[in-house]
């Protein structure tokens, strides 16, 4: 019985200290709870514009990723399930390392192809009230980036951490360890670049004229490779999205006019037409679509994008939602009138049939979102050209504006068309001869700042033999 004493004794300081503990949980997860309403005190007034900025979206997913760790451990222990539970259940939503790291890889594509420094990126700031990273924002693409191989974007980032750093902000990565891994990379890149120099002798640290020198280099942009070799830098897929535009004589000038046009399969439908581009022939027309179209298309389309799996066509792996290029859902005309009304409208501007049309894609690409250099007349493993035949012609609608970047480019021609919200483009892939038009070849710029929208209706040859009279002319 006097040893119960004890045992009560023991038993009080335990409950005394679990007490202590469950008090520290409460408090440490309302530390948690503050830090997270702090950060999202303010909802933004358009989340989607909000989202599409490449800076918003990486700081949104890296905080969100690391919530459920810190709440996770602050609840290990706690008796109460059912919230546990829930909160478990909750966690498998929020965003992972793949996503963090799938939004660093479409800031990277955004650095490649519009040539930006990471300073220069606070044109974003414009845009979402003053957005900057801290240090250990900056450190986390920086070794992102040279786990994907990109050495070059990995130093510059690196260089912004050390700077920010220098100036006195606060981190949880420290100076020496930016500082080692800035002459790491700054060593790999110098062996790239001069695989006959010398190895570092100052403790595998490279000398600062030498990181100096690459910073430059690197900032020049001299060593960089191109998306597609040409003879041409103007035609280039690049140079065409960073706005470098061909010279065109005042002969050609003239011909990309603006007119009234009456629809080709329905003469009482009048478009506004304009020549984008005259060899090949790129028409647009503008106010095709109407607001209350647009709206109904995005909400038919946004379940089937939410839903779709983006499998990588190389690797055959599942594309992590941050990083996918682009998201693509098809549309059909049971599904709601609308979908009727705009095939209707292609078929009046264009006077093809639509009978062996491929139904209405809806694409949505956001951070960094693109699509590299394509003919759509070429299709691996088209199961439907024996009873549909190729691509003839392309329809390609705009469903909203982009602030910057998310232009269609033809690199061999030199034009490039911006998106124009309820706007619709028509060109034709194949000549009339049937022969594929090279000239075709086209590419979606990525998405600067914004969220681009699209409609795609591709035109089989099928059907068309009335429509668009062949010819036997090989140029023709």
């Amino acid at each position: 019985m006097t040893r119960l004493i004890d045992i009560r004794k023991e038993f009080a300081r335990c409950l005394h200290g679990y007490i202590e503990a469950l008090e520290g949980q409460v408090d440490a997860l309302k530390r948690t709870l503050n830090t997270l309403e702090k950060d999202f005190d303010d909802a933004p007034e358009d989340p989607e514009k909000f989202i599409s900025n490449p800076l918003a979206a990486f700081q949104l997913v890296r905080k969100l990723s690391r919530v459920w760790a810190t709440t996770q451990e602050h609840l290990e222990g706690r008796r109460n399930t059912e919230t546990l539970e829930k909160l478990r259940s909750t966690a498998q939503t929020l965003p992972g390392a793949d996503d963090v790291d799938g939004v660093v890889m479409a800031l990277v594509r955004l650095q490649e192809m519009y040539r930006l420094d990471p300073r220069n990126i606070s044109l974003f700031s414009q845009v979402s009230h003053n957005l900057t990273l801290d240090p250990d924002e900056t450190f986390h693409i920086a070794m992102i980036s040279y786990h994907s191989h990109r050495l070059q974007y990995a130093l510059l980032w690196m260089e912004e951490t050390l700077r920010k750093l220098d100036e006195g902000e606060e981190a949880n990565v420290t100076k020496d360890e930016v500082l080692y891994q800035l002459a790491s990379f700054s060593h790999q890149l110098a062996v790239i670049q001069m695989p006959s120099r010398p190895e570092p002798t100052n403790g595998g640290l490279l000398h600062p004229a030498l990181h100096k020198s690459l910073i430059e280099s690197i900032k020049t942009w001299e060593w960089t490779a191109k998306y597609i070799p040409h003879t041409d830098t103007e035609n280039t897929y690049e140079a065409l999205c960073t706005g470098k535009r061909v010279a065109m004589t005042p002969q050609r000038e003239r011909k990309l006019v603006c007119r009234y046009r009456r629809g080709r399969g329905n003469p009482l439908m009048l478009f506004k037409e304009e020549v984008e581009w005259d060899q090949p022939m790129i028409l647009r027309y503008h106010d095709f679509l109407s607001e209350g179209e647009i709206d109904t298309i995005k909400t038919l389309a946004r379940p089937k994008l939410s839903r779709a799996q983006v499998i990588d066509a190389v690797s055959g792996k599942r594309v992590s939602a941050a990083s996918r290029v682009s998201q693509s859902a098809w549309l059909y005309e049971d599904e709601d009138p609308v979908v009727t009304q705009v095939n209707q409208r292609i078929a009046d501007v264009t006077g093809l049939e639509l009978q062996t049309a491929e139904s209405l894609q809806i694409a949505n690409y956001g951070i960094g979102g693109q699509y590299e250099p394509h003919y759509d007349s070429k299709l691996t493993n088209d199961s439907d050209f024996q009873l549909r035949g190729g691509r003839i012609a392309t329809v390609l609608i705009y469903m909203s504006d982009v602030d910057i970047g998310g232009a269609t480019v033809f690199p061999d021609v030199g034009a490039a068309l911006q998106p124009k919200r309820g706007s619709a483009v028509l060109w034709f892939n194949l000549l009339r001869n049937g022969n594929e038009d090279i000239r075709t070849l086209h590419a979606a710029c990525p998405v600067f700042v914004g969220s681009k929208w699209v409609a795609n209706k591709w035109i089989r040859t099928y059907g068309q033999e009335f429509r668009r009279k062949c010819s036997t002319i090989k140029s023709d």
